[in-house]
């Protein structure tokens, strides 16, 4: 089984390991750091590239990366796993606003630095049921820069990419939507983009985990992962 990981904003490689530790050790696994310098749409084409022909697991922004890589790469993607993920924000004025947020994220990074940044990202009530011991701050702040952080907001954030719910129906291979339980918002979503995907999609809720769903729980997702690709496997 060969599985290609893509982590959310903030996150680095190494903020996979305690999923990739839990997965078969006779998988092909290895979790990609997210390219600098590109726009969404080639950032994914990055990606594709570099990691080739798998399973792409995406989590939050690389969960979206991951869906734009499987619908302008279908070759390169035998199944696809997104994580508190989104197909992006349909209104236009929404998507501006939410430039306009981000942007202002970015100028905070550039004025106070990256690690008091991350300091108060992690209190976003986003991450209110993601233990700071599991939040893993240190390697977030050893693994981004000034730069880094902000160019995946101004250039990678949800408000930056095309929407793609109209695009959803074409995907062919099997797709796998994870959300935390208490992440209602995202579970919301879920659902929305697996009956516009229709009966190629499942949908899998972890118990007792929010958004960072992976930090939180990561038997739980492990597990998930690995049921689900074999049931694929050997169906």
């Amino acid at each position: 089984m060969r599985v290609r990981l893509v982590h959310g904003f903030s996150l680095t490689p190494p903020t996979w390991n305690a999923v990739e530790a839990r997965l078969p050790p006779d998988w092909d696994v290895q979790a990609l750091e997210v390219p600098d310098g590109l726009d969404f749409v080639a950032t994914a084409d990055a990606l594709a590239h570099r990691g080739g022909l798998g399973t792409w697991v995406g989590y939050s922004m690389g969960a979206r990366l991951s869906l734009r890589l499987a619908l302008d790469h279908p070759a390169r993607v035998e199944r696809l796993v997104l994580m508190s993920g989104t197909a992006g924000i349909p209104s236009g004025a929404e998507r501006r606003t939410r430039r306009a947020a981000d942007a202002e994220l970015a100028h905070e990074i550039e004025r106070d630095g990256h690690a008091p940044f991350l300091e108060r990202w992690l209190d976003h009530r986003l991450f209110e049921t993601l233990p700071r011991q599991s939040a893993m701050l240190d390697e977030r702040i050893r693994g981004n820069t000034i730069p880094r952080l902000v160019h995946q907001l101004r250039a990678l954030g949800v408000g930056s990419q095309e929407p793609l719910w109209g695009r959803l129906p074409s995907l062919e291979m099997p797709v796998l939507l994870v959300t935390g339980q208490w992440d209602r918002a995202y579970t919301d979503l879920a659902q929305q983009m697996a009956a516009a995907i229709g009966d190629r999609a499942t949908h899998v809720v972890i118990e007792k985990a929010g958004h960072a769903l992976h930090l939180e729980q990561p038997d739980k997702v492990a597990h998930a992962l690995t049921t689900w690709l074999d049931d694929g496997a050997t169906a």
